[in-house]
């Protein structure tokens, strides 16, 4: 049984772009997981994806878009203020404006670029470039 399924999902995305397939099959589900995938389609990571409800948890099959160097989850779930963005993506990101960190803020969950701009905080959640 799993644990993760953000987990679960983004490193089954990492290893279909490794292994050069087009798409993926996620399953099971979850809207955290629908509202981190959002993310990746807005930053170009992904070229769509498409949620199907079974009954049994759901499955989502994404089309993969351009190269993913890298992709994993954030564990734990760091809390981030709004102006400690530049010290998380020095940890996590190869380099500044280059790449993407998820973050879950109460205005929703969006890209650390967005949240800069907004002025948001929130959690971690994932990260990819």
């Amino acid at each position: 049984m799993t644990q993760d399924l953000i987990n679960d999902a983004i490193i089954s995305i990492k290893n279909s772009v490794r292994v050069g397939k087009s798409q993926c099959l996620i399953k099971p589900t979850s809207k955290l997981l629908v509202e981190v995938l959002n993310v990746f389609q807005n930053e170009g990571y992904i070229q769509g994806f498409e949620y199907s409800d079974n009954g049994r948890g759901g499955t989502i099959n994404v089309n993969l878009g351009r190269m993913i160097n890298n992709c994993g989850v954030i564990k734990p779930r760091f809390p981030v203020k709004k102006d400690d963005y530049i010290r998380w993506e020095k940890r996590f990101l190869p380099a500044v404006d280059f790449g993407v960190l998820v973050v879950s803020t109460p205005k929703g969950v969006m890209s650390h670029k967005e949240a800069k701009e907004k002025g948001h905080g929130g959690r971690l959640l994932a990260y990819v470039y």
